[in-house]
């Protein structure tokens, strides 16, 4: 039995059919990458959760379609072909979705800009130009491994402090040069960070929130995906998985072959004149960890160190980050 239709369905129902009649409801290179979302919180939704009684008995995880359709005051069809990228929702629809599934404030966030109801990301044509400017930023932090980020996770600039801990972005090559490519294969993260599984997928969390809008039209978004999925096959769930989130700050573990245990306080901001992008600070937690950070700057600036950092050594010769690349201090 269906659950009942609140009284507000009219009301919605035709704000819906005002977003077809007005060309709101055009095609839009989002509309999969929505109902794909929407899918997946509906299936962690249980009946229990928006007050329905739970029988025990059904075929599929989570909320029926026809539930969530009339918890939210949508018919049926409609919210199917939502679901299937067919339509486009109005802002007034999306919210009544969005209670319905119990979204909180970062998967909200997301659905609105996968509709196109929140500004358009910028091109990120001026990216350059910011990251010049962090760069002398970034090196004041001689003690602090710090990177920056564009939209789309790649390091656009880094500081000698984060070529020492984590080896230097400038040897990975350009089309990997990618944070979310690092943490989840890089052995200078894999091997060396201490409970790596719980820092990586906060860190897909927000890469996926941040890049799930910009899969259909941008080319660089789609190339990191295929990247992905071809150099980490055994993630493949990773790259299809819906969560979203924010990178909070957090302490981190690492520990180095050769200099031991080294503790890092990770933070993340955004300049405020490509918000766009991200900052991610890892300050060392005490004065021993400081001073492990200041003896890898000292080897990494010596010309006659090993320029093999983490966990270099165990890099496959096929694997992708053993592969030649130009040095350059920046890709910005």
């Amino acid at each position: 039995m269906n659950a009942p239709v609140r009284s507000s369905a009219d009301s919605v129902e035709r704000a819906a059919r005002h977003g077809e009649e007005t060309g709101e409801n055009h095609r839009f290179a989002n509309s999969k990458e929505l109902g794909a979302f929407l899918r997946a919180h509906r299936e962690r939704r249980s009946p229990g959760q928006v007050g329905l009684p739970d029988t025990g008995r059904r075929r599929t995880p989570g909320l029926r379609r026809e539930e969530v359709a009339a918890l939210s005051g949508v018919g049926l069809a409609w919210y199917t072909w939502l679901e299937q990228g067919r339509v486009i929702p109005s802002r007034k629809v999306l919210e009544a979705v969005a209670r319905t599934l119990g979204l909180d404030a970062v998967s909200h966030r997301h659905v609105l800009a996968l509709s196109g109801l929140l500004p358009p990301a910028p091109d990120g044509a001026g990216h350059g130009e910011v990251a010049a400017r962090v760069q002398g930023l970034l090196d004041t932090w001689e003690n602090s491994p710090a990177v920056l980020l564009d939209s789309r996770f790649d390091i656009t600039a880094w500081n000698d402090a984060y070529a020492a801990v984590w080896s230097d972005p400038a040897a990975i090559p350009a089309g990997r040069r990618n944070l979310m490519w690092c943490v989840a294969g890089s052995p200078a993260f894999r091997s060396t960070l201490l409970e790596w599984e719980p820092v990586a997928r906060a860190v897909l969390a927000h890469f996926r929130g941040q890049t799930a809008r910009l899969a259909g039209t941008d080319r660089r978004t789609r190339e990191i995906y295929a990247t992905l999925r071809a150099d980490f096959p055994e993630l493949s769930e990773w790259w299809e998985c819906q969560g979203v989130g924010d990178l909070t700050a957090r302490r981190v573990s690492v520990l180095l072959p050769r200099h031991g245990g080294l503790d890092l306080q990770f933070s993340a901001f955004r300049p405020v004149d490509d918000p766009e992008a991200l900052i991610v600070v890892q300050a060392p937690v005490g004065p021993a960890d400081r001073e492990l950070v200041s003896r890898l700057v000292r080897e990494h600036r010596d010309p006659g160190a090993e320029v093999v950092r983490i966990g270099r050594e165990r890099v496959a010769p096929g694997h992708p980050a053993a592969a030649p690349a130009k040095k350059e201090r920046s890709s910005a």
